[in-house]
């Protein structure tokens, strides 16, 4: 059986609000379904998305790079998986992390690597 959104929305949202908005999609029982992570012109571009009777509801914010925002792992524990890779990878501090892994989730030849000043080669 396929399985398609009927809905998808996207919404941008400052970085500080993100913990309230978020306790509202665990008290309305929406799930978490991921958080993405991308560069965007010397910021970061974080994704949540969540899923409610196939309703895909996506929240965007933005960090400078190698910034912080507060963790939701409160919220949702298993987003320490997706907020360990972030940080990992783009160096961004999750502030309340539950575990915190202290950037060891990975085990890279550099740190941080997909920020645009450490991409490339060695």
């Amino acid at each position: 059986m396929k399985c398609h959104y009927r809905i998808q929305n996207f919404e941008e949202i400052k970085a500080e609000d993100l913990t309230e908005i978020i306790r509202g999609f665990k008290t309305e029982k929406y799930r978490l379904c991921q958080i993405c992570a991308s560069n965007i012109e010397g910021d970061t571009e974080l994704i949540y998305s969540f899923d409610l009777d196939h309703e895909l509801f996506n929240i965007k914010a933005t960090v400078r790079n190698g910034g912080g925002m507060e963790s939701i792992t409160g919220i949702y524990q298993p987003a320490s998986i997706y907020e360990s890779e972030i940080h990992d990878l783009f160096g961004i501090e999750f502030t309340g992390s539950r575990p915190n892994r202290g950037g060891k989730f990975f085990v890279l030849s550099k740190p941080t690597p997909w920020l645009p000043e450490n991409e490339g080669g060695e």
